[in-house]
Parts: structure tokens; C-alpha cells; sequence
């Protein structure tokens, strides 16, 4: 399976800059996130406020576009605002992810519920009036889904990137967890459920489905439908949740069947720790950001007697377990120092380690050497860990409060957690894609990642009072393509 899908684009960036950058939380400002939160570490809440203000500060107020990283994308210097982020590319993932971020920040007091229906506004007037067509440019989807990455500024497809059903996935989800949580009886909140199921209902998932009952991963204007599917398991149960929960265009009934046909070849551990694995931890956080997958189960995992929510439990302890014993020794891995996920790298480089051959890599997706989809080239996301908060606090928390500390704050900035470091590379002399490289420390990224970050705040907010999963119970698709796929029990019968 091609996980590096999101084909992104290289690039020299300066590191985050703050009064923060130093990691070092003043006593006022740990004391302020406690008071906002007291059952919350209030290093928990700290990460929460930051993660926040990395999505309030960066979007494009004009259209709602989101910049898939910074600062690389937006081409800032220093602490960028709002106005001079619109050189940039945005991420149509990292949109659906800055949609559950306005609601968070009225639930929380750090905006007004005015300011978060406006911004909730212009990005659905904008996807919903956004050209589309078969062209190659000068549109920004076709047939109701959506080109992975978009201009910032104009709203068209960015470069040659595929109009991307996972991606579109993730952003529809944004747009119907808005749909619920705006709920007032105003002519604005009621514009946005509107918009939100028009523009939901417009994708033709069965067009999406040129070879039998699996959904292509996406289509190119230039050469056709992606050939992989999505099946087996990783983030795509959402794509198939959607597409069978369609007002409009769904997906036939052996959809869900044609998802978990291999399903057979994705079983590892025995016993209390046995799981669908899928190596990187995204594809156990991106659904389950949405969907509340607690005391439901299909006919899978009624066979295998745990839930979803389960299996991304016990991957967390997989994850953590495989750092914890570090096969590959590469410096800095421990119980709480690990979290293995699609993210940034140093780049693409093999030198000697240790006395053997390394091959380090850029932006690739990492995890469990033996699991689907697994390697490991010593890079650390605090996102695998982090993303995880809502199903393995216990082992979450300490392993933030590490990361936090790591190299006297050199990974916590002003917008939370820089996307990945690498403590085994070492060498100044090598060029990096982002990021600088200590001698002692390693290579620690200079950019924070959309789609990293969201799964950080979404999560936190789940944990803290389960305000997304909360709100998705009730939204028609997701209740729908749940009961098409066989899921039974908990609060789906209720």
C-alpha cells in the first residue's frame, strides 16, 4: 500500500519561534490551563491551548483553507499571522481537522461561538461554490470529492495531486461534525447544517468504485482512478463509513465486506494484546477521532470479542512496547519516550550507525518493523502518542510530559509539538528537509503538520469530555453507514 500518498513538497524552514519555543512552561501559564481545566495534567491542557492557537492563527479567514504544514507551506518567517500565510498550499485533511477546532475553542473559552460560525461559514460557502469538473486545472474537485491539496489563496489544485477520497473523507467529517454542533435555531447555524449535508451529499461514491465494490484510494484527471483500494486495515474504515452512510450516492451493501476481506493477514499478538495492526498509529486515530467506536462492534470484531476502540487501545500498547524494546537500538527510545507514525524525517540519507548500514528517509510513514505497512528509521511523532491520549491515558500522559522535556524543550513551541525528531542523527555535515540537527540531540523538525495536530486537539477533546464523539452519534451518515456495515450494540441501538 502507498502510504506516502500525500506527495509533499520538500523544504529548507526555519524553526518555530516563540517566547515558548524553550519548552519551559511559566508557572502563570500552567496555572491558567489548570484553572480552565482541573481535571486535566495541566501540561494536557497547555498542549490543548497551543494546538489551538497552531489552527486559530494559520487558517485563511477568507475561505477556511488550512496550510498543510508551517511554516514550510505558507512560506513564513518567524511567528506568522494570518495575512501572510495565503502564498502557501493547503491540505483539504488539515481543514476537516480545523473544523473540529472552532467548536473546541467555544467549548473551552478560548473563542466565541460568532467568531467559530464565521469561520465555519466561509469554509463551507467556499467548498460549496468551489469550480469543479474533470479539468486538469482550474477547479478544485470533481464529482464531489476534492484535490488533496488546494492554493491557499485561490482554492485550486495544487500542482499534480489526486483528487483524494480519504482526504475528502477526513474533510467531510470536519463539515458533519460542524453540522451537529452548530445547533441553534439562527439563520447562520442553520446555513451551515445546510451546506455541510449539500456539500457531503454531492460525492459519488459509487463512481469511486471502478473495479467492483472497493473504493479507489483516488483519481488523477490525468491518467484515471488510483489502482490500490482501500481495504485490509488502516484509516479507511471512515471511507467506507461515509459511502455507505451517502444521502445521496452510497456504496452497494458488500462494501463494508470488501473493506475487511483481508482482514485475515492484519492479526497480530495473541491473547490480551491481540489487534488489527496497521504499523503507523494514525490509521488506528483517524477515524476514531469521529467516530465513537466504544460498545459497537461488526461482524468482525464480534467474532474477535473487543471493539474498535479496543484494537487502538491495544496498538498503543504495541507501539509503545516495540519502542520500549527497540530491536533497531537507535538512540533515545524508551516506555515514554516513543510513537511511531507517518510524519516527517530528516531526509534521505544512508550512513553508518553503530557499524552498520542506516537508511534514514524524509516525510514517510513509520512504525512496528513486522506490522502491515511498518518500518523504522529511529523518527519520533509525538502525534502517534499524543493522538492516542483517548485510548491509553495512563501511557500518554507520561510519555507528553517526556517529550515535553526532551533536550531542555527543544520539541514544545508556541504551537504545541513540532512534528518528529530523530535522537540517532547526528551528523551536521548532511543536508535536512526541515528542522536543524544537533550533534548531541539529533535532528529535531521545524514544521508542524495539519494533519498531525488535529488528531492532538481532537483527541485531548475527547478525552477530556468526549465533545466530538458526543456530537457524531447523532449525525444521520455516520448512524447510517454504521448500521449498513452490521455494527451493532452500545449507543447504535440506543
Amino acid at each position: 500500500m502507498t502510504i506516502d500518498r500525500r506527495h509533499l513538497l520538500g523544504g529548507m524552514a526555519s524553526g518555530l519561534a516563540s517566547s515558548m519555543a524553550s519548552g519551559a512552561f511559566s508557572r502563570a501559564t500552567l496555572a491558567a490551563a489548570a484553572t480552565v481545566n482541573p481535571a486535566m495534567p495541566p501540561l494536557i491542557a497547555d498542549i490543548e491551548r497551543r494546538t489551538f492557537r497552531f489552527f486559530r492563527d494559520l487558517v485563511n479567514p477568507a475561505n477556511g483553507l488550512f496550510p498543510d504544514r508551517w511554516p514550510a507551506s505558507g512560506q513564513v518567517a518567524g511567528i506568522a499571522a494570518a495575512d501572510n500565510l495565503h502564498g502557501g498550499f493547503a491540505s483539504i485533511a488539515a481543514v476537516g481537522f480545523a473544523l473540529n477546532a472552532w467548536p473546541i475553542g467555544v467549548e473551552r473559552g478560548w473563542m466565541s461561538r460568532a467568531e467559530a460560525r464565521a469561520l465555519t461559514l466561509a469554509t463551507l460557502r467556499f467548498f460549496d461554490r468551489a469550480p469543479s469538473g474533470p479539468d486538469a486545472t482550474g477547479v478544485s474537485g470533481h464529482r464531489g470529492f476534492f484535490y488533496h491539496f488546494l492554493d491557499m489563496q485561490t482554492g485550486l489544485r495544487f500542482g499534480n495531486c489526486e483528487l483524494s477520497t480519504v482526504d475528502t473523507a477526513l474533510l467531510h467529517l470536519g463539515m458533519l461534525f460542524a453540522s451537529g454542533w452548530f445547533d441553534d435555531a439562527s439563520p447562520e447555524e442553520a446555513e451551515i447544517r445546510r451546506l455541510a449535508t449539500t456539500i457531503v451529499d454531492r460525492a459519488q461514491w459509487d463512481w469511486a468504485q471502478p473495479k467492483g465494490a472497493g473504493i479507489s484510494m483516488g483519481w488523477h484527471p490525468e491518467t484515471g482512478f488510483i489502482e490500490r483500494i482501500w481495504d485490509g486495515y488502516n484509516e479507511g474504515k471512515m471511507v467506507y463509513v461515509l459511502a455507505l452512510g451517502s444521502g445521496a450516492h452510497p456504496i452497494g451493501d458488500n462494501g463494508w465486506d470488501s473493506w475487511t476481506a483481508p482482514y485475515a493477514r492484519f492479526w497480530r499478538g495473541e491473547g490480551a494484546s491481540r489487534h488489527l495492526a496497521f504499523a503507523p498509529l494514525f490509521g488506528h486515530q483517524y477515524s476514531e477521532t469521529w467516530i465513537d467506536f466504544r460498545g459497537i462492534r461488526d461482524a468482525p470484531m464480534r467474532a474477535a470479542g473487543f471493539d474498535y476502540f479496543e484494537n487502538s487501545r491495544r496498538a498503543t500498547y504495541a507501539n509503545r512496547a516495540y519502542c520500549a524494546a527497540n530491536p533497531m537500538q537507535w538512540r533515545g527510545y524508551s516506555d515514554t519516550i516513543w510513537g511511531l507514525a507517518a510524519c516527517d524525517g530528516p531526509g534521505n540519507h544512508a550512513v553508518d550507525y553503530h557499524g552498520r548500514p542506516a537508511q534514514f528517509l524524509g516525510y514517510a510513514a513509520r512504525g512496528p518493523v513486522g506490522q502491515p505497512d511498518g518500518q523504522d528509521d529511529g523518527t519520533i511523532a509525538p502525534t502517534a502518542a499524543l493522538g492516542s491520549i483517548a485510548f491509553a491515558p495512563e501511557i500518554v500522559i507520561p510519555a507528553a510530559q517526556a517529550l515535553a522535556r526532551y533536550a531542555g524543550g527543544r520539541l514544545y513551541g508556541r504551537y504545541g509539538f513540532v512534528d518528529a525528531f530523530n535522537p540517532s542523527f547526528r551528523d551536521t555535515t548532511l543536508p535536512v528537509e526541515n528542522g536543524t540537527v544537533d550533534a548531541t540531540f539529533g535532528w529535531v523538525g521545524g514544521d508542524c503538520l495539519g494533519i498531525d495536530q488535529g488528531p492532538i486537539l481532537s483527541m485531548i477533546a475527547n478525552h477530556r469530555d468526549g465533545l466530538i464523539w458526543n456530537v457524531m452519534r447523532r449525525v444521520p451518515h455516520i448512524r447510517r453507514g454504521l448500521t449498513r456495515a452490521g455494527f451493532t450494540g452500545g449507543w447504535l441501538d440506543r
